[in-house]
């Protein structure tokens, strides 16, 4: 147990340096970041890998495991209670020859949230359940020009 504890603490402190290295643009900075949605039912959050509830995050880890990949320089053009949409930058390291040493590359993408749902950690918030990025100019390798990812719970 204590090993399987150790193994996640590590994990996410791996997670987070790996955060930390990925440059953000002066933008993303001065942009307004997330905001806790803690006293409202009626918003609907995006959950983040440390089960954070934003809304309108600035920026979004979608790596938790290794933080390869990152969401940055968001800017939201909807925010509602059944869908939200924005553009942003994606930021993928290409792991090349291995992710330590990798560098990370930025992708021009439309992001669109939706099919929200009752938070299971906190049943007084809804919180999207699915991220839809779509790749305007050029793309990580071996990436479709659309990419659905579902979103943690």
């Amino acid at each position: 147990m204590h090993t399987r504890k150790f193994r996640t603490a590590l994990m996410l402190c791996a997670a987070t340096a790996l955060a930390a290295a990925i440059p953000v643009p002066a933008s993303a900075s001065a942009s307004a970041h997330a905001t806790t949605e803690s006293r409202s039912s009626t918003r609907v959050v995006a959950v983040d890998c440390f089960s954070n509830p934003q809304v309108r995050p600035g920026d979004f880890l979608l790596a938790c495991g290794d933080g390869n990949n990152r969401l940055l320089d968001i800017h939201w053009s909807h925010w509602g209670s059944d869908s939200a949409a924005g553009r942003a930058l994606d930021a993928v390291n290409d792991c090349d020859p291995y992710c330590a040493a990798g560098k990370f590359h930025t992708y021009p993408v439309i992001i669109r949230l939706d099919r929200p749902e009752s938070w299971k950690a906190r049943p007084e918030l809804r919180h999207f359940t699915r991220m839809q990025l779509v790749y305007t100019d050029g793309r990580p390798a071996y990436t479709e020009r659309v990419m659905t990812h579902e979103l943690w719970d």
